[in-house]
């Protein structure tokens, strides 16, 4: 029961447009390793890297997440992450 009641809520995030997902492409690891390498002070992992680099592709800014590095890193550049707290 409980599985199937997440699995409601998954799909109404989906069509409600509040969770969205990027597939990586080949031409991307390029902007994934320049991410990596430029939080060298504050080390940026792959997955935190590939969810910067989906940030900057898909323009969504919100992100849950406590990880504080995403205080810290940068969208394309300049722009600062809305980070939605987790518990």
């Amino acid at each position: 029961m409980q599985k199937q009641l997440g699995q409601l809520l998954l799909d109404k995030l989906f069509l409600d447009k509040l969770l969205v997902t990027y597939e990586i492409q080949e031409g991307d690891y390029s902007r994934l390793f320049e991410l990596m390498g430029k939080y060298q002070d504050r080390p940026i992992d792959l997955a935190d890297a590939s969810l910067a680099l989906a940030t900057e592709r898909t323009g969504v800014r919100q992100i849950p997440t406590l990880d504080s590095g995403f205080l810290f890193y940068r969208i394309g550049n300049q722009d600062t992450f809305d980070i939605i707290p987790v518990q």
